[in-house]
């Protein structure tokens, strides 16, 4: 069983004891409406309104389904179902949460971000009312609560890694998978060498590229280390510039698909995800989200099937992170301060043993209710399931970590690393000018 001493993380940052003070709130509206629409009779008439990105295929399918199936429970009650993609759904509800208008239940990613909309006054305490499922969840909770409070049911926990082609690889001579970056560039050069476009990425959304610069920051420095610097905002330790310089190694073999540097990350067939579930790039860094995205994204629905593999991220040499340490986060549902009570009983069923046993069997992400390990069917998936629950740490995105103000500027920088317009220096700089902003 593993340590949740870093994103289910009792001790550390998502108790947020330091984090929450850096943060300022990222959203100015103070109030919430009931509903996404701003209809303030939400709560008389038992309508709910649900935001989620299982926007394709399979998943919206059968989202769609789950709405239905708690109307037919909840006479009285509807479930009004917006499904759209990721992208477009973070800057709804940002636009939602300015406006007071947010959803009654909609997604939530823990951490600083989750720390700004409490402050806000934007979440529904679930401590109280959702207790059941708080404590079947159990060690998934800490990175969504603040100062012992519970204001979001995490529904999938996963960790980043490449996702393959496995065709490609055996094509281009490549029978073991990389574990250190010195291997990866060999996969690399094999690729090209083969004809084959190595990986894709979708620099131009920020966060699927800020990714490796992430993963970098969880090999080169300590998990001490990266506390201290959040708690007293200093960057200064020399593990966070040589962070970038693994990025700027990685970027030098030139891995990426034509335009990397505007690619949408999930947004169709052009898109990274895309790119990889047709056959035009050979791996992606993304995370436990990756087959259910590419089944979406295919005219047969089955993404890459059977040629669909993972591998963690490389260890670096000399580095002073945990070994077998991953990054990653989750998804959780929220509800709005100011949602009917219904809207509660609706944030729980999605956590029900039914409920989550069906997430699993679609491959959708990683379940959180222990009932629903044992239903998730793809092999790549069950092997993410095995290395999250055997990690030593697994450490949350940095930006969600961070929260909007931080992260945003952190994200940016290392966008800028990627075209070449920024140095390893750069973004730390970045990083602590944000921080020391925020304080």
């Amino acid at each position: 069983m593993m340590t949740r001493t870093r994103i289910m993380r009792g001790a550390t940052a998502v108790a947020l004891g330091t984090t929450v003070a850096l943060l300022g709130a990222a959203c100015a509206g103070q109030g919430t409406g009931s509903q996404g629409g701003g209809d303030e009779s939400s709560a008389d008439t038992g309508t709910i309104t649900w935001w989620h990105n299982s926007n394709t295929g399979e998943g919206k399918e059968y989202y769609d389904q789950v709405a239905a199936d708690f109307e037919k429970d909840h006479p009285g009650t509807t479930v009004e179902v917006s499904a759209m993609a990721h992208e477009d759904m973070l800057t709804k509800l940002d636009a939602a949460f300015q406006s007071g208008d947010a959803p009654d239940v909609f997604m939530e990613r823990g951490g600083g971000e989750l720390a700004d909309h409490v402050e806000a006054g934007l979440l529904k305490d679930l401590s109280e009312p959702a207790a059941d499922t708080v404590d079947t969840l159990g060690a998934y909770m800490p990175g969504f609560q603040v100062d012992g409070a519970s204001y979001a049911l995490p529904f999938s926990i996963g960790v980043v890694g490449f996702w393959y082609n496995k065709s490609l690889f055996e094509e281009a001579g490549i029978t073991e998978t990389p574990t250190t970056m010195d291997e990866l560039y060999d996969v690399v050069d094999k690729l090209k060498a083969a004809g084959i476009t190595p990986a894709s990425v979708g620099a131009g959304d920020k966060w699927p590229a800020a990714h490796y610069w992430y993963y970098n920051v969880v090999r080169q420095c300590a998990a001490d280390t990266l506390d201290a610097a959040i708690a007293d905002v200093d960057y200064s330790d020399p593990c966070f510039v040589k962070a970038g310089e693994t990025l700027d190694d990685t970027l030098a073999t030139e891995p990426f698909n034509k335009g990397f540097l505007t690619t949408a990350s999930q947004t169709g067939p052009t898109s990274a995800s895309g790119l990889l579930a047709s056959g035009k790039v050979a791996m992606e860094l993304a995370g436990h989200w990756e087959p259910g995205v590419m089944q979406g994204l295919t005219e047969d629905g089955e993404g890459l099937g059977e040629d669909t593999g993972w591998f963690p991220y490389p260890s670096i040499d000399g580095q002073q992170g945990t070994e077998g340490a991953q990054m990653g986060g989750g998804d959780a549902w929220a509800v709005s301060q100011d949602a009917p009570d219904v809207a509660v009983e609706f944030a729980q069923y999605l956590l029900s043993d039914e409920v989550q046993q069906g997430f699993a069997e679609r491959d959708m992400g990683l379940p959180t209710n222990p009932t629903a390990s044992a239903s998730v069917s793809d092999p790549s998936l069950a092997e993410l399931l095995e290395v999250r629950d055997s990690a030593p740490e697994i450490q949350l995105y940095l930006d969600t970590l961070l929260g909007a103000s931080v992260g945003g500027a952190m994200n940016d920088a290392i966008a800028l690393q990627f075209a070449g317009k920024a140095t390893p220096q750069d973004v730390v700089d970045a990083v602590q000018s944000a921080a020391e902003a925020d304080q």
